[in-house]
């Protein structure tokens, strides 16, 4: 084989390396080619879509923005983590609201179906009608009055006052009036001596000691 030959061979060689190569090339500028048009139109519509937030938004705010995001690092990812305990809070959570809300709503159904929002509702009208017919002074006072009856109401819940109360209640049934006769001066001396008659005049006595409180209460006798 001659130099002559040689040098083709090698030719050869080399133009069959580089034939990838430019078919390669080949298809880049063909890439280029289309996506040119389609660059240059998003940039046109970038630049416009841009000159209407132009007055609003200048490279200076980003750049403020941009420092201040820097700043706020810590802040970002403190409520990045605040919102991941939250969605996990909410992912736990959801179980139990599946199972309790349904019980929620039949609770509040028998609710309904027993009156007693309408109930509510009727108690809100007679508030309403009780500010209108009386003053704050006359519900404080109304209130204090409510306050004193219910210390009342829980002094004859006591067993003495109850079982003084039913003794005084069986007092009627046990005494017969239609045998009942004049008493003159002397007949009244003549029942000082029986002993029910004492102790009868011992417990008048002590009432009407203890109804002398009731001039503490300014009452008019």
């Amino acid at each position: 084989m001659n130099k002559e030959e040689l040098i083709l061979e090698r030719l050869d060689r080399i133009e069959a390396q580089l034939a990838p190569l430019a078919e390669s090339f080949r298809a880049a500028n063909e890439l280029k080619e289309d996506t040119t048009p389609l660059a240059n139109h998003a940039f046109q519509l970038m630049i416009k879509e841009l000159e209407d937030v132009e007055s609003s938004c200048q490279l200076e705010d980003l750049l403020e923005l941009f420092k201040r995001l820097l700043r706020s690092v810590r802040s970002i990812t403190y409520a990045l983590n605040q919102l991941e305990n939250l969605i996990d809070f909410i992912t736990t959570l959801e179980p139990l609201l599946k199972s309790s809300v349904p019980q929620l709503i039949n609770y509040l159904d028998e609710l309904e179906r027993k009156g007693v929002f309408r109930i509510l509702n009727a108690t809100l009208g007679v508030r309403a009608k009780i500010a209108a017919a009386y003053t704050p002074e006359d519900i404080e006072q109304i209130g204090n009055g409510l306050v004193s009856l219910l210390g009342l109401a829980k002094k004859m819940t006591e067993p003495q006052f109850m079982a003084f109360m039913e003794t005084l209640a069986d007092i009627p049934c046990q005494v017969d009036l239609s045998g009942a006769k004049e008493v003159g001066p002397f007949g009244f001396l003549w029942a000082m001596g029986d002993k029910e008659v004492k102790e009868g005049l011992g417990v008048l006595v002590e009432l009407t000691k203890s109804m002398s409180k009731l001039k503490e209460c300014g009452l008019k006798t």
